[in-house]
């Protein structure tokens, strides 16, 4: 079973990330970016953590695996998705966490000038 402790060692094995908080919570970020951290609203499920992602990936993760992934209400206006740990094996956390610092460190779209 992946535990916590798995999710930092995997996360800190990519380059840039060190773990922080976020809202008072552990985390992981690169270069002060949110890659994942352990959710702090209650329409959390305990023994979860959340991974950011984009949000237009999300509805395949949901519809691949809704035992494994989740997104309440709360987290939908967010480019994120909630994992269960009980069901999350090294193999796929190092994905995810592959989506996630791809997601952090991407550069912004350019603005068009005004």
């Amino acid at each position: 079973m992946v535990t916590l402790e798995t999710v930092w060692q995997t996360g800190l094995t990519f380059p840039n990330v060190e773990k922080s908080t976020s809202w008072g919570a552990p985390a992981l970020k690169v270069r002060g970016s949110l890659m994942a951290c352990v959710p702090t609203n209650k329409a959390a499920e305990p023994g979860s953590i959340l991974i950011r992602i984009d949000r237009n990936d999300r509805p395949a993760l949901l519809a691949e695996s809704p035992d494994l992934y989740y997104a309440p209400d709360h987290y939908l206006n967010y480019d994120s998705v909630l994992v269960r740990l009980q069901h999350l094996t090294p193999e796929i956390l190092h994905d995810l966490l592959a989506m996630a610092h791809k997601f952090a460190t991407r550069k912004p779209a350019a603005r068009k000038p005004k």
